[in-house]
């Protein structure tokens, strides 16, 4: 199983690609890295939808400078591991609980055999509100989760009550394999960067774009009905306001403050009610914090070396942060 990188986005050394299989049959692709030096523990990178290995491989090698084995992975539905349904761009789903799998795959055949404990998690959106699910239901294996922009609830979403409804009646009329209305197979990908809702670098996004365009089977489209409908119904858990009380997991997250993907005020209302969370808003990032400008960048880092224990700072200095 291959890793893609490209002129801009090389991948770091010394990489282990592998094909996990989860206990479905569904394969996941995944690699892990070993710093050089001394180790001081293992991060699991969870990325959000539509998301895959190569897009961090500079947060891989930021990981590894600091002392972290890294393991990187694609969720079911989208980048090289294998996918629901026979259409390669639809990143399908009937329930987010079946993402566990994954995660259960992650850990018995590649954390648990190669990687040293302890075990944290960093984790995007979609992937945040994975981990977030699982810490809940007492099923996490991560010392401490960093989650940046988790998927609490959508952005600005029109009639929300009429659009999950009709999620749900859609799904229930079998239509869930069925791209949302409107949508298509290019996704995020078909807006140019002065569209773009996710950076506001133009280099990383186009390093983004250029990935995608040397291996498009890489990318998926927009979300099918039965994924929104399982996105529905995890946000409606995460509503209940004695949801986040029992996520015992000690939890930093980060939002920010220009996200037009999820809803920034409830990422934030949700982090505040954790027993062992903290919150970080950045003010002018959008929604990709870790594809962000090295100033957005650096506020990140500061506070993930101060959360994350044993954490060997790199030698290059830090700006000095505007964390609000």
């Amino acid at each position: 199983m291959k890793l893609i990188p490209t002129q801009d986005n090389p991948a770091p050394a010394g990489g282990f690609p592998a094909l996990l299989r989860a206990v479905d049959g569904m394969t996941i692709r995944a690699a892990r890295w070993h710093p050089e030096g001394p180790c001081v523990g293992t991060v699991l990178i969870c990325a959000g939808r539509a998301e895959f290995i190569e897009k961090y491989f500079e947060t891989v090698g930021e990981l590894l400078a600091r002392g972290l084995t890294v393991v990187a992975f694609d969720w079911r539905g989208q980048g090289l591991s294998g996918r629901e349904l026979s259409h390669r761009s639809k990143g399908h789903i009937d329930d987010f609980s079946i993402y566990e799998r994954d995660l259960d795959a992650i850990t018995t055949q590649v954390l648990e055999p190669f990687c040293p404990k302890p075990w944290f998690a960093l984790a995007h959106s979609m992937g945040g509100a994975i981990l977030i699910a699982q810490s809940r239901a007492g099923r996490s294996p991560f010392a401490r989760i960093v989650t940046t922009a988790p998927m609490i609830d959508l952005y600005r979403l029109r009639a929300p009550r009429l659009a999950r409804a009709l999620a749900e009646i859609l799904d229930a009329a079998g239509l869930g394999g069925a791209f949302v209305p409107g949508g298509n197979a290019r996704g995020l990908m078909s807006h140019a960067f002065d569209d773009n809702v996710l950076t506001s670098d133009q280099a990383r996004f186009e390093r983004f774009t250029q990935i995608v365009a040397r291996a498009p089977e890489l990318a998926i489209g927009d979300p099918t009905i039965g994924w929104i409908n399982a996105a529905f119904r995890l946000m409606g858990d995460f509503a209940d306001a004695e949801y986040p009380r029992r996520v015992l997991t000690p939890m930093l997250v980060f939002s920010a403050g220009a996200d037009r993907v999820v809803d920034s005020r409830a990422v934030e209302s949700f982090a505040h009610r954790l027993k062992a969370g903290r919150v970080i808003a950045l003010p002018f990032a959008r929604h990709e914090i870790l594809m962000e400008r090295d100033t957005i960048r650096s506020q990140f880092w500061a506070a993930f070396d101060a959360f994350i224990p044993g954490s060997v700072v790199p030698d290059q200095p830090l700006a000095k942060s505007s964390i609000a």
